[in-house]
């Protein structure tokens, strides 16, 4: 069907008079009057009919023009929804791989800062505690500084007496100790010293002496009368040692003057002379002559042990005392050693 030129949504036009009339050329007046008679008749239904076919063509073109722009809308739909499905599976895609990425760079960029700074958070806190453990010990050395500075000078030299008597300040082993096993050989020892006054009585009846025995030298107990005492400035005392002992250094020690009980040191030993000695032999090997001086309430000698041996055995003998002549009092005896050869003796062993 031929497209009219005109609009689709305009209404058919009826055709002029003067169309009608001049449709065909006059051949006569009378076959004009009677064409002219016939139009006049059917023109009516002619006009019903032009009208309807021109309702008929625009609505046939509107529903023609209306269904190619369904057309078109629909296939432009088509293509941008195409277009929605792929951006949407290029996004999906994208998600899929992201999350590994976003890992890495919170790895690169976040968690390693994160990290450090966790880091140096609990380094501040180890070093801030151990700040504050280094404070309170310093705080307690101050304090016991100025607990020092606050004692007296009595007290400095009452703890130095201590010291004194107890023997702190030796830090060598003692060998002659009775609690390790060692003992008094009686077989050459002087014996005790008898004094009435350590006697006691009933109805003259002697009940027990309060003399003590040889032994009572191998103990640490210092206090006064509790000593080994001899009759005369000359005796000796043998000591059997627990085990066969590379002899050092001997010490003597005795009671300090300001806590004897008759205000002077006449009972303490003078000059005595060391002999080492073999446990199954009586052969006696002079080890060195010493002194005591009874103001240094301990003293500790060296002894000649050349070429070095191992001794079972020490007597102790005393020629002399301060004064007294009746007794001589011995409080302790200490023999210092070692059990196998001491390095420094090692090149003078042939």
């Amino acid at each position: 069907m031929p497209r009219s030129s005109r609009n689709p949504g305009e209404p058919c036009s009826l055709p002029s008079d003067e169309v009608i009339y001049t449709t065909r050329p006059r051949r006569g007046n009378q076959r004009v009057r009677s064409n002219y008679r016939v139009a006049e008749e059917a023109s009516p239904v002619i006009t019903w009919f032009t009208y309807l076919a021109c309702f008929l063509r625009t609505q046939a073109q509107q529903v023609l023009f209306n269904t190619c722009r369904c057309k078109q809308l629909c296939q432009k739909l088509m293509e941008k929804t195409g277009v929605l499905v792929l951006c949407a599976f290029g996004f999906w895609m994208f998600s899929m791989h992201l999350p590994s990425k976003m890992e890495v760079w919170q790895d690169d960029s976040i968690n390693s800062p994160l990290q450090s700074l966790r880091m140096y958070q609990e380094k501040v806190r180890y070093h801030s505690g151990e700040i504050q453990d280094l404070r309170g010990s310093l705080n307690l050395l101050i304090a016991k500084l100025q607990q020092m500075e606050a004692m007296s000078d009595e007290q400095k030299l009452a703890q130095k007496i201590m010291k004194m008597i107890q023997g702190d300040y030796i830090e060598k082993p003692d060998f002659a100790l009775k609690s390790i096993g060692a003992s008094i050989d009686f077989e050459h020892t002087s014996p005790t010293y008898h004094h009435d006054k350590a006697r006691s009585y009933w109805n003259w009846i002697r009940l027990w002496n309060y003399a003590q025995p040889p032994d009572v030298i191998l103990e640490p107990n210092m206090t006064p009368g509790n000593c080994w005492a001899f009759a005369g400035d000359h005796g000796q005392v043998t000591i059997r040692l627990a085990q066969k002992v590379y002899l050092t250094n001997i010490t003597l020690q005795h009671i300090p003057k300001t806590i004897s009980l008759s205000g002077c040191l006449d009972t303490a030993p003078k000059d005595f002379v060391i002999y080492g000695m073999e446990s199954t032999s009586k052969e006696e090997v002079f080890l060195g002559a010493f002194q005591f001086q009874p103001e240094n309430t301990i003293q500790m000698f060296p002894l000649q042990n050349d070429p070095p041996r191992g001794f079972g055995a020490v007597k102790v003998k005393i020629s002399s005392n301060w004064g007294n002549p009746r007794f001589t009092c011995l409080y302790r005896v200490r023999v210092h050693g070692s059990v196998t050869l001491p390095k420094e003796m090692s090149h003078l062993n042939p």
